[in-house]
């Protein structure tokens, strides 16, 4: 009986589009193909894997958690082939999208400053940037890079350090010429404490109270997404926020932020990591090429 041939890397790679461009009709027009031909090539798949790789559904597309580690382990085979296929030929040269995940604050203070030499080094590279503090599932978010700010969960992501940052309260000085400065741990009680809209891992603003570190609620009249819209708020004199130094340190220079109880501040420190899938030989070159680039000229310091 003859052997039926089986394009594998071909239909992980349709099955990388389906997920990528979110069904089935989407990749079909992408890989021009028609929508059932698309969706019996990964019924063919499934079959031949033994497991169901996506929830079919009129109204919405879900990877399981079997298709969810198929997806993932495909990329990286599908990367590999690709390095390969570019170290053959004329030198290996990075090149493709790379979807970035990363906090407001580090795209907006050291993120974007660097951005055109690094552009200019890998002239075929594209970036997707996406701006969030909350965490991101990489998988489902379709993120080749994210950059997390805080203490890491236990995962199978692999993380590289960036540096860290020191915290400092602060508000600009027409506020605390309308409300006054805050001395005491009771005095917040009577500020506009601007926070978080989400849950963080560290939830509060730390402060030392004799000999003890208290967790003091970031409780007030507002709430922002994100650090750097935190920063704002404060410069417009909104109220007091805890913001990380490098996001800080050339307004409180100018006197448009002042520091306020530095004598309470326990010197904790945030750190910064840039977050990806995959152990590092099985990095695209392209991902490896930003990763090396933000070691080298993305710290925080």
């Amino acid at each position: 009986m003859a052997r039926i041939e089986i394009n594998r890397s071909g239909e992980m790679e349709i099955f990388v589009r389906v997920v990528e461009q979110g069904g089935f009709s989407a990749a079909a027009r992408r890989s021009h193909m028609t929508p059932s031909a698309v969706s019996k090539l990964v019924a063919r798949l499934e079959t031949r894997l033994g497991a169901r790789l996506v929830n079919r559904s009129t109204r919405a597309f879900q990877l399981t958690a079997e298709g969810s580690a198929f997806y993932e382990r495909a990329t990286r085979i599908l990367a590999d082939i690709e390095d390969a296929e570019r170290g053959a030929g004329a030198g290996e040269r990075p090149v493709g999208r790379i979807r970035v995940n990363t906090s407001a604050s580090y795209a907006t203070h050291i993120l974007a400053p660097i951005l055109p030499e690094f552009l200019a080094r890998y002239p075929r590279i594209t970036l997707d940037l996406v701006q969030t503090d909350m965490v991101v599932d990489l998988l489902a978010a379709r993120t080749d890079v994210a950059i997390r700010a805080g203490p890491l969960k236990s995962s199978s992501l692999v993380a590289r350090k960036l540096g860290e940052t020191a915290l400092t309260i602060v508000a600009a000085p027409a506020y605390l010429a309308r409300f006054g400065e805050p001395k005491t741990i009771d005095d917040l009680e009577t500020h506009n404490r601007l926070g978080f809209g989400y849950t963080r891992i560290v939830d509060g603003w730390p402060l030392r109270q004799g000999d003890e570190a208290i967790l003091v609620p970031a409780t007030g009249r507002m709430q922002a997404s994100d650090g750097e819209a935190l920063r704002h708020l404060a410069l417009s004199g909104c109220g007091l926020a805890r913001l990380a130094a490098f996001t800080i340190r050339d307004d409180i220079a100018a006197g448009r932020l002042v520091p306020v109880l530095e004598d309470l501040n326990p010197g904790d420190r945030e750190a910064f990591h840039a977050i990806h899938v995959g152990q590092g030989g099985l990095l695209p070159s392209r991902v490896r090429a930003l990763l090396d680039f933000l070691a080298e000229k993305g710290r925080i310091e």
